[in-house]
């Protein structure tokens, strides 16, 4: 059982609470522009024609009261398209079983897809194919952004291919199609194993009206083009016709109850509740990263009944490592403590996660890393070859991975602790987070000693005014691109989360992660460092 040291009455743990409440603030400001979908001018123009918003299907497909885990609603932050990328994505329970959900909203430029919509609508399919989650689109789509074709077209087709390799793999997908679903949209229900179109409302067709009048001349209206009682009559693209949103809701329910499934992972033990409140959770990470802190008061408010049996307490104590039970899912836990890794922190983590992957154990990942060590002693001492060490047990280990960026997560830190680039199963972080090839200063000074040298070399005389504005700026630019919003704007992880909600989401993630079967073990026994 961790023993909390931590003091809530505390200046500093007070100090720590009110700066993430701020950056918390900052998060539901950002998440409130998702919400928001086109403006209110769109959304009222949609709820005119007698339609549902994206976020109101999904609360209606899913099961009354239960939990719906959004995925990426920061994406296309910071970019020229709104914050959401004009879909909703995520995870909730359809008459018991455990979906993948992907909603367009035709708020957004009638939903059509851009380039942030397609990174966004591929990785939910990434997430629906890795932990056999039934698939459900919500389709309302005027098909891809026209402008930005260039950097859809090619890419996009790997939505039809991850449909049908979905359906290949027996897991299930099925569209509901209550408006537009042109162009290329039209293979979203024409590759899904079950379909749904509201009455007078879906439309699907490759060429609507005017590109047929162009292609073949031919005059046409969208009902006998493409609508939904053509479509169930005489085509058969429509396994039902629904009539209207609602009942289309209700047949997409009905359709998920016949699917019989069964998930085919673990079965959880009993779930315990944290012996420590996770509003506590504000108050651990400092503003200033550099300083240090206990990952054990972390661990103490997610894993069940605060129990945590800890592997290798007394060597490379900059890694804490651990078994414990995540709403009653056992995990094994990575999590950094110092911030540094060094020779024995490396050879520590290789260790276990060999254990993990013997125990076939899912593994979580606290990082708050400002990579591994660096110097001369550290070099000759083999932090290289035993950093890789770390790096190929991550790479090649079998079991389902998860990760939180609770701080830093700068070089190749980020790597050794799963970072995105090493397909942890899901990747969250919280406001504190912040991630990099290095520090803003650290990489700013870089610079300054690089172009001193080079001064030096050419015999001029090195720029002190120019060195310290060029200083500023690197560091103003780099800390902006290391903050977590501009990160998860572009899918570098699957949602900024609140610190207290991080039980509830790695115990929705776990759960997902077991609806596929436990994964082969790698055949590979414990190379003791």
């Amino acid at each position: 059982m961790i023993k909390s040291r931590l003091d809530p009455g505390d200046a500093e743990f007070l100090r720590r609470r009110e700066a993430m409440l701020a950056k918390l603030a900052e998060l539901d400001a950002e998440h409130a522009k998702a919400v928001a979908g086109g403006g209110q001018k769109y959304v009222e123009r949609h709820r005119a024609r007698g339609k549902l918003l994206a976020r109101e299907r999904v609360e209606l497909l899913v099961d009354p009261d239960s939990p719906f885990l959004e995925l990426s609603p920061l994406a296309a932050w910071g970019s020229d398209f709104p914050v959401g990328a004009s879909v909703v994505t995520g995870i909730g329970v359809i008459e018991g079983v455990e979906c993948l959900i992907s909603a367009n909203d035709p708020t957004v430029r009638g939903g059509a897809s851009n380039p942030w919509t397609l990174r966004k609508s591929l990785r939910a399919a990434d997430i629906a194919y890795r932990n056999r989650l039934p698939y459900v689109n919500l389709v309302e789509s005027g098909g891809a952004d026209l402008p930005t074709q260039k950097e859809i077209f090619i890419p996009g087709g790997r939505i039809f291919r991850d449909l049908t390799r979905l359906s290949a793999a027996g897991i299930p997908t099925i569209a509901l199609v209550f408006g537009n679903s042109t162009a290329g949209g039209a293979y979203v229900p024409g590759m899904s194993d079950y379909v749904v179109m509201v009455r007078e409302r879906a439309k699907v067709f490759l060429g609507g009206p005017p590109l047929v009048k162009m292609a073949t001349g031919e005059e046409s209206d969208d009902e006998s083009l493409g609508g939904a009682e053509m479509h169930a009559r005489v085509s058969g693209l429509a396994d039902h016709l629904a009539h209207d949103e609602y009942d289309a809701l209700r047949l997409g329910r009905r359709i998920v109850r016949s699917l019989n499934w069964r998930k085919q992972g673990v079965e959880p033990h009993p779930v315990e509740e944290p012996r420590y409140p996770a509003e506590e959770l504000l108050g651990i990470v400092p503003e200033d990263l550099k300083v240090p802190f206990d990952p054990r008061e972390v661990i103490a408010r997610v894993v069940d009944g605060s129990a945590f049996e800890e592997f290798k307490p007394l060597y490379g104590a900059s890694l804490v490592t651990g078994w414990a039970r995540i709403h009653g899912y056992p995990v094994g836990v990575l999590a950094n403590a110092q911030g540094v890794l060094f020779s024995a922190e490396s050879q520590k983590a290789t260790q276990f996660i060999q254990l993990a992957n013997q125990s076939r154990t899912p593994l979580l990942f606290l990082q708050n890393t400002t990579g591994y060590m660096v110097g001369k002693d550290y070099e000759q001492g083999g932090i290289i070859k035993h950093g890789a060490m770390m790096i190929n047990a991550v790479s090649n280990s079998t079991v389902p991975h998860l990760t939180v960026v609770m701080g830093a997560s700068y070089g190749a830190g980020n790597y050794g602790m799963c970072g995105r680039a090493y397909e942890p199963r899901f990747l969250f972080s919280w406001p504190s987070a912040k991630s990099a090839v290095m520090g803003p200063a650290q990489l700013a000074g870089v610079l300054s000693i690089v172009g001193r040298a080079a001064a030096q070399a050419r015999g001029q005389v090195y720029d002190e005014e120019g060195d310290a504005a060029m200083r500023a700026m690197v560091e103003a630019q780099i800390e902006a691109e290391s903050l977590p919003f501009f990160l998860s704007g572009r899918l570098y992880d699957d949602g900024v989360i609140d610190p207290r909600d991080t039980r509830t989401v790695l115990g929705m993630c776990l759960s997902a992660i077991n609806s596929a079967p436990v994964p082969p073990a790698s055949g590979f026994g414990v190379f003791r460092p």
